[in-house]
């Protein structure tokens, strides 16, 4: 068997600044997860994707996609309880 060498990998300034920028600006995470978030969305539903509509409130995408979360968070608090029964 052949010995490996232990390698060391050590960051360019380009690397440092790059990793400052994503840790100084949470923002921008958040909305690269928006992105991904509202891309899944998409594919999934079969709507068109376009990263313009991401945070456009005249998009009927990103309206669809609004009210699939609001759904989502309505039906998490409800913790999934069905109340079709209230008639009877």
């Amino acid at each position: 068997m052949a010995k490996m060498a232990v390698q060391s990998f050590t960051l360019n300034a380009k690397k440092r600044e790059k990793l400052k920028m994503a840790t100084n600006f949470p923002p921008v995470n958040t909305i690269f997860d928006d992105l991904d978030k509202f891309r899944d969305y998409c594919r999934f539903e079969g709507k068109p994707f376009d990263e313009k509509d991401l945070y456009k409130k005249d998009s009927w995408v990103w309206q669809a996609y609004q009210k699939y979360q609001n759904y989502l968070r309505a039906k998490a608090r409800n913790k999934g309880r069905n109340f079709n029964n209230r008639r009877s």
